[in-house]
């Protein structure tokens, strides 16, 4: 009959209860755990302060997001600041520009979302140059705007809009039309918003996707070859299917920031005449919290915005898994 379980050994021979086998091989990962902290201890050292860092300006803050339950006030703190519960929720879908701050972020997000191909298609056409030297320098060109400043980027709007000597205008005037106050009209602003995000940013996001092109077999494209396949069909039927993977994790990624339109950027675009289109959640955060110290009230909304955020990307990332099997976990 097969023994089951050993014995611990007592220092007079004897033997004692027995030792069964997942605590024996508790003992060993126990051991082995310890055997590796102490074997790469440098690693661990060195991993310490983005473990800190996390820590602290990550997850410490979650903290304080109970003082959008709260009535907040900075001489009582969060602890002695009274509970009120979802009002401050209640008040801000009560607000009066609820429908037009959620319709801006709404507007603009799926303006840039439904731009996200552009950096795909510029990879895949980067990806297909012969030349070595033209390709670094079409790399080049289309990475450097994202090194601009958002400041920097802002005033060369106004620069090359303005009604009067921007290089726009001047176009529009030698071709008999008259010129066209842009940064004024609300119509417009997504428009502006959006595109100069394009030319920023789109050179910058065409990495991943090179990076990913470059780990497809290139024996799949010389078979492509001898069989006939032309350049848009090996990019359809060979390049697409091998970055996909990629593709969807940067979509989810994006989705799960889909209410999340910059601040910065937005609140230097906006003026009195466009600020209609212009204000969005996050402008109206710092509008009403840091500008008008109402501090719960501006930490509601901000919670609101970051609940959806999370729905978002759970929904998109559970049906891109049960689609692709292409997932963030």
């Amino acid at each position: 009959m097969k023994q089951t379980a050993s014995y611990r050994e007592q220092g007079n021979g004897l033997l004692s209860s027995p030792v069964l086998p997942y605590e024996r091989s508790y003992r060993l990962e126990e051991n082995n755990l310890l055997n590796q902290w102490k074997k790469h201890y440098e690693l661990y050292l060195l991993l310490l302060p983005a473990l800190l860092y996390f820590a602290i300006f990550e997850y410490g803050p979650i903290y304080g997001l109970q003082i959008a339950f709260k009535n907040f006030t900075p001489f009582k703190g969060i602890s002695g600041s009274p509970w009120v519960g979802f009002d401050h929720f209640i008040r801000f879908f009560n607000s009066y520009k609820f429908w037009d701050v959620l319709w801006n972020t709404l507007t603009i997000s799926l303006y840039e979302m439904l731009l996200f191909p552009i950096p795909i298609i510029l990879a895949l056409l980067i990806n297909q140059l012969t030349s070595q030297r033209f390709k670094k320098v079409v790399q080049t060109v289309t990475y450097a705007p994202h090194f601009i400043s958002t400041v920097v980027i802002v005033g060369m709007l106004y620069l090359f809009l303005s009604p009067n000597s921007g290089i726009i205008n001047k176009l529009l005037a030698a071709m008999g039309f008259d010129s066209v106050f842009f940064m004024a009209k609300p119509e417009l602003f997504s428009s502006i918003f959006v595109w100069s995000g394009v030319w920023q940013n789109a050179g910058w996001g065409t990495i991943i996707y090179l990076a990913a092109l470059t780990g497809i077999n290139p024996e799949l494209h010389e078979s492509a070859v001898v069989d006939g396949a032309n350049k848009f069909k090996r990019i359809l039927h060979i390049d697409l299917p091998g970055i996909m993977p990629t593709v969807i994790v940067l979509l989810i990624l994006n989705v799960g920031n889909f209410m999340s339109v910059g601040f910065e950027k937005v609140y230097l675009m906006q003026n009195p005449l466009n600020v209609s289109s212009a204000e969005v959640i996050q402008t109206y955060v710092y509008k009403s919290g840091l500008v008008g110290a109402q501090y719960s009230y501006s930490a509601a909304i901000g919670m609101f915005n970051s609940v959806i955020n999370c729905i978002l990307l759970l929904v998109v990332n559970f049906i891109a898994k049960r689609l692709g099997k292409t997932s963030l976990w």
